[in-house]
């Protein structure tokens, strides 16, 4: 792993803060790869991150393709590298396509890889171990495994996790599977740094033992999720708890649409790269804006003026 800001402590692989980036489109819908340089330095140096997730879910990745991830994992290396990890999303519901894609991303740079539970196919244990295994054994990159049943239609059982974690490139979890009696097992039975794939459970987990997180609202909330993690690491419970409520209507209000969709209007808003959503993800309505100011505005983050608002169309958000 290349020295970064974060330092090269065992304990947090890739720091504390990170975001699962957007990735920014231009309005005909193509990639803007400017775009994604200027994202990722504007996250590493005013929002307070640690680290950068590309071509995850949240960047797209279903829709974009490899010479795509390529071209935007290699831009937020060049913009960030020297001051952030960079870990590339990798995962895919195919083992020989995502070795593919994690030997590609070793090529160009990147510091780590999320891999996340084989999709669609549905998988039973014993190939969702051999999955992993061999994601490890194809590079000489430190893998995060990405936990999120919702999606992938299958959990990792707490077993399975631990039998993965015997692999040595095998050093993180970005947990979303919302069982923290599991993950909390997971904790105490393995080495894996734990970050938070649910940004409204990241304090929870913290608290049975988790590093971070990786979020989505941290975007735009980035230092104040940075200094309620701080703030729990130092023993100050109190104060961690009342940021955690203060920024409970952003952990949540991102998600009232498709995740990818708010962030985008939200950065959009604020003057910062993002652009359009590709089919089958739809732009946000004027309903849907509206809430996500006012929850923002709850969170203590004011986006979008009153022009703006009046003009949402030109915003590329649907009437």
């Amino acid at each position: 792993m290349r020295m970064t800001r974060t330092g090269s402590d065992p304990g947090r692989p890739f720091g504390r803060l990170l975001s699962a980036m957007v990735t920014p489109f231009r309005a005909d819908g193509s990639l803007d790869v400017d775009g994604a340089a200027r994202l990722a330095a504007h996250l590493v140096d005013n929002q307070d991150h640690d680290g950068l997730v590309v071509n995850g879910t949240t960047g797209e990745s279903a829709t974009t393709s490899d010479a795509e991830k390529d071209q935007v994992l290699r831009a937020v290396i060049e913009a960030v590298g020297d001051r952030a990890t960079v870990i590339a999303g990798v995962g895919t519901n195919d083992t020989h396509h995502t070795i593919e894609l994690a030997r590609a991303a070793e090529k160009a740079g990147a510091d780590g890889l999320l891999v996340v539970t084989p999709y669609y196919n549905k998988p039973p244990q014993a190939g969702i171990l051999q999955h992993f295994r061999s994601i490890g054994d194809a590079s000489g990159l430190p893998v995060m495994v990405y936990d999120i049943p919702g999606r992938t239609g299958v959990a990792i059982e707490t077993d399975t996790m631990c039998r993965i974690a015997e692999h040595d490139r095998v050093v993180a979890v970005k947990d979303a599977k919302g069982d923290l009696g599991e993950s909390a097992w997971v904790i105490k039975r393995t080495d894996l740094a734990y970050y938070s794939g649910e940004d409204k459970l990241t304090l929870p987990l913290l608290s049975v033992g988790a590093v971070g997180v990786v979020g989505v609202p941290t975007h735009v909330f980035g230092p104040e999720t940075k200094r309620m993690i701080l703030a729990h690491e130092e023993g100050d419970v109190a104060r961690a708890r009342a940021l955690h409520l203060q920024l409970l209507p952003a952990f949540c209000g991102f998600f009232r649409t498709q995740g990818v969709i708010l962030t985008k209007a939200a950065l959009t808003l604020l003057g910062l790269p993002a652009g359009p959503v590709r089919p089958p993800l739809v732009p946000a309505n004027a309903a849907e804006l509206g809430r996500l100011r006012e929850d923002c505005a709850e969170a203590g983050r004011t986006i979008g003026t009153a022009d703006q608002m009046a003009h949402h169309n030109d915003l590329g958000v649907a009437l």
